[in-house]
């Protein structure tokens, strides 16, 4: 089963169909990088996806310094 979940960027609306369980997650994430009752700016959710891009990245080298010590 799937939610629709939408977030006005720009002045208009963008809606995505998740899974339910992805849904919850991806609401508590968009309420902490943008205004769900609102308008976002597009330099705002620039922002928001650099933040979470460069999340990404540390998370992603955490993981290979990790798997490094667990090949020595």
């Amino acid at each position: 089963m799937s939610k629709k979940i939408g977030l006005y960027i720009g002045g208009r609306r963008f809606d995505v169909d998740v899974d339910n369980e992805f849904a919850k997650f991806l609401e508590l994430q968009m309420e902490s990088d943008f205004k769900i009752e609102g308008n976002n700016e597009p330099k705002l959710v620039m922002q928001a996806y650099v933040r979470k891009v460069y999340g990404l990245y540390r998370q992603e080298k955490k993981i290979a310094e990790i798997l490094k010590k667990l090949e020595e």
